[in-house]
């Protein structure tokens, strides 16, 4: 009997062919003694369109939101150009896969697709759309070198196991279904800002245009402020020269530039005595091994032209060739049991380099701690050593394979000195500090060739005396943060802004990122900043990421304050990231996804918060009578009252001219009187009669109900 083998694409499904000596390749699989190996290419299915399970759904209105199917149903994904045709390729493949499964030798099918949530989903999507009723099984590999897949052929899991995998996987595909049908649809009903411009609003896209727009704020609000510091040049008895920085009550920085001013014909041609020295050795250890998000971030910092989806996308290129290990993690150390495996690729990749002798094997619990792994271990290089790289790839792969050598290089070790200086004349209350690094081991720095920037002292003795050889004040002026970049975006979206970006080498990241509490997945981040900058919400400017004027406007109008929230989109990557571990359940978190869609529905429906932002241009006859309280736009006279001009926004301001409420009073609404409201916010009148038959007089205020959008009249009585 033989069993159908399914990879996630036709380079993997090569791989475990090779692996498993099977050369023969037929139209869509390979074949070989008890195996038949086919593919996917990602996502063969997808998910119907709104218009699929209800034909009226094909025109946008408001009363068909929000739009929740009973049951979700798949269909062959649309093909790229024409979105009404299926994909043919798709069409095809799914015929060859229900074929072969079909087959009567087949008593078994082995998912071999990658081991994430997206991976399981891609595969299990098919087997239900096919009604797959034979056993199936699961490979879990983290690499498509020879050896691994042999090992994991000998311990396939019962995918039934995999349920909560799958489970995190669907809740995810159907949650951001749910959400970005809905809201971006009646978004798009709502805030017409361009014309056939759609208003995508998502789960991860607008807490992350957040993130970028919140430091464009911080960098527009920034005051800066201005300091001045006095650094002095100190000259030993061997012309040594160092430069100390004068402080005053352990502080450096000073306001009022007079005071240092005052200070210098007292320091001119003088001396000073050094009065303590402080000399401590410290250890540098290597930066982690990279994750996903270190890796984007090293690689788009350091290279021109780099974005994190182009990182992505050549480190998966490396991982299906079998030159790296799987890409899309979020750990940053390796599971213990992967010693044996590290010290083989280590005496493989070392060879040759000047600096072998160095490279000593150690089992670290820096690198070795399965309690720090989540899912996947970090990303490393295989045994199998690359050639006919390109030059991309080469970038990748040496950034991956240089990180992987330094954890078992030599630490990096250096002497840090601080020397502190008192001035001979007795005026000069404060005192000088100088610092400055040694290197002593360059360790594990000589695999990039890191060069120090650290001052290098002379020298010297507690009591010797040196010349004050010059002085000099400096004006600073404190600086407004920078604009994000790619890298220090993935830094805030991994640890859902808890202010670890500069942090990367810490336990506090690391335990960040365990928790699962974050903004995306390690293989969403990089698609989600590049749709940002695709749909227009965001721009780029050099390595900077900027948010563009369409971006503020959704930040500022938008009625759902939880997706533009950190905390909220983090405690939902948190909870798929617990049903994937099995303590979350998936009908649990669906349930509180379309609740909560539901409730963003109504609130995007009765918004007025954006109508300011629709700037209506009136015909030149046609007279303003003043700003509609409600969005600022013209009010107008028509034939049966006075209204806004922007209506057609959705703006509700009108008064009647036969108004009910006003005539009961035996008046009437007037055009003076329009604009004395507009004015001033009410209009007063007199010889008002009441039901009883009596005269007073009142002021009329026109105010907005918040509940229903509409305006009612009150009096305020003279």
């Amino acid at each position: 009997m033989s069993k159908v083998i399914i990879a996630e694409k036709p380079s993997v499904a090569k791989n475990i062919a090779e692996a498993l000596k099977i050369k023969t390749r037929k139209d869509g699989y390979f074949q070989g003694e008890g195996y038949y190996i086919t593919w996917a290419f990602g996502h063969l299915l997808q998910l119907y369109d709104a218009k699929d399970y209800d034909e009226s759904m094909k025109g946008w209105r408001f009363e068909k939101f929000p739009f929740i199917p009973q049951e979700f149903k798949y269909k062959i994904k649309s093909d790229g150009v024409n979105r009404s045709a299926e994909d043919k390729g798709a069409k095809k493949q799914i015929g060859i896969i229900k074929s072969l499964i079909e087959m009567p030798d087949v008593d078994g099918v082995i998912s071999a697709t990658d081991f994430d949530r997206e991976g399981q989903v891609i595969a299990d999507e098919l087997f239900g759309y096919l009604k797959v009723n034979k056993p199936i099984y699961r490979l879990l590999l983290n690499e498509w070198t020879p050896d691994e897949v042999k090992k994991g052929m000998e311990s396939l899991k019962d995918n039934k196991e995999m349920e909560p995998l799958q489970d995190a996987g669907i809740g995810r595909q159907w949650s951001d279904w749910i959400i970005g049908i809905n809201l971006t649809s009646v978004s798009t009903l709502k805030y017409n800002f361009e014309k056939n411009k759609t208003i995508n609003i998502g789960r991860v896209l607008l807490p992350t245009l957040k993130i970028i727009y919140d430091r464009d704020k911080e960098i527009e609000n920034f005051q800066a402020t201005t300091y001045y510091k006095l650094t002095s040049t100190f000259k030993t008895e061997k012309k040594d020269e160092f430069d100390g920085l004068y402080y005053e009550n352990d502080s450096e920085k000073f306001e009022d530039k007079s005071a240092l001013d005052k200070l210098l014909p007292l320091l001119e041609g003088s001396c000073a005595k050094v009065v303590d020295k402080q000399t401590e050795k410290k250890k540098e250890y290597p930066p982690y091994l990279f994750n996903l998000s270190n890796l984007q971030g090293y690689i788009t910092s350091k290279y021109k032209g780099w974005t994190s989806d182009k990182v992505l996308k050549v480190a998966q290129a490396l991982y299906e060739k079998k030159f790296t290990t799987y890409p899309r993690t979020a750990s940053v150390v390796l599971d213990e049991s992967l010693a044996d495996k590290a010290r083989k690729v280590l005496n493989v990749i070392k060879v040759g380099l000047p600096y072998e002798k160095d490279i000593k094997f150690v089992k670290l619990k820096r690198v070795f701690d399965s309690s720090k792994v989540e899912s996947h271990s970090a990303i490393t290089p295989t045994y199998i050593k690359p050639n006919g790289l390109s030059q991309d790839e080469g970038v990748v792969y040496t950034a991956i394979k240089n990180r992987f050598i330094m954890q078992f290089m030599p630490v990096a070790e250096f002497e840090e000195s601080k020397i502190t200086l008192k001035a001979e004349s007795e005026e000069v209350s404060g005192e000088f500090i100088a610092k400055g690094k040694v290197q002593l081991v360059e360790g594990f720095r000589v695999v990039e060739k890191i060069e120090t920037k650290d001052t290098i002292l002379p020298m010297v003795e507690v009591g010797e005396k040196v010349d004050i050889a010059q002085n000099k004040i400096g004006m600073v002026t404190k600086k407004p943060p920078k604009n994000h970049s790619e890298k220090t975006l993935l830094r805030v979206m991994e640890t859902c802004g808890k202010g670890l970006e500069d942090k990367e080498n810490s336990e506090e990241m690391m335990k960040s990122i365990l928790s699962g509490f974050s903004i995306g997945t390690p293989s969403t981040r990089a698609e989600t900043m590049k749709k940002l900058k695709d749909i227009g919400y965001i721009r780029t400017k050099g390595k900077s990421l900027i948010c563009t004027d369409l971006g503020r406007t959704i930040v500022e109008i938008f009625p759902v304050p939880e997706l533009l929230d950190l905390e909220y989109t983090g405690r939902l990557e948190s909870t798929l990231s617990d049903i994937e571990k099995g303590k979350f359940k998936k009908v649990d978190f669906m349930k509180l996804i379309i609740d909560f869609t539901k409730e963003a529905v109504e609130k995007i429906k009765k918004d007025t918060g954006a109508l300011s932002k629709f700037k209506v241009e009136i015909p030149k006859d046609v007279e303003s009578l003043g700003n509609c309280p409600a969005c600022g736009n013209p009010v107008i006279e028509g034939e049966k009252g006075f209204g806004c001009s922007n209506w057609k926004s959705g703006c509700k301001f009108t008064i009647w001219k036969d108004d009910r409420y006003i005539s009961s009073f035996g008046k009437q609404v007037s055009k003076e009187m329009v604009q004395l409201l507009l004015k001033n916010g009410k209009a007063g009148f007199r010889n008002l009669k009441s039901k009883k038959g009596n005269t007073f007089s009142a002021y009329f205020k026109y105010i907005r109900n918040e509940e229903t959008g509409y305006y009612n009249w009150e009096l305020e009585f003279i």
